[in-house]
């Protein structure tokens, strides 16, 4: 299932350009246009999940490869001593794009607090 006027499936389709980290025919990951760390890419299923508060038992295959297949992409993009995933959910979370997607963001430094108040 594709939403025409989300960007994520415009990308998963390849309508619009995106820096690939991998894509197979279930997920895609691309680099972040606006990066937070040295390293921050996103990975998507290519099946429009609009936010993890929409996920039923259906996409526990995609979702479950998704999440088998970050440490290689980690480990690609030169994170070898850990990184954090993160997954916004709704307007509370920040969630800015309506597909569910996973933040993997990491660098040489350690990162900030999850959340400062």
């Amino acid at each position: 299932m594709r939403d025409e006027k989300c960007v994520f499936c415009r990308i998963a389709s390849g309508e619009l350009p995106s820096k690939k980290v991998y894509e197979d025919d279930a997920m895609l990951a691309f680099h972040d246009i606006h990066p937070v760390a040295p390293v921050h890419f996103m990975v998507i299923p290519k099946t429009h999940i609009p936010s993890l508060a929409e996920v039923k038992l259906d996409h526990a295959e995609v979702l479950g490869r998704i999440m088998s297949r970050i440490p290689e992409m980690a480990r690609s993009q030169g994170l070898t001593d850990g990184w954090r995933t993160i997954i916004n959910t709704g307007r509370v979370g920040r969630q800015d794009v309506y597909h569910i997607h996973i933040h993997v963001i990491g660098g040489p430094d350690p990162l900030g607090s999850m959340v400062s108040r």
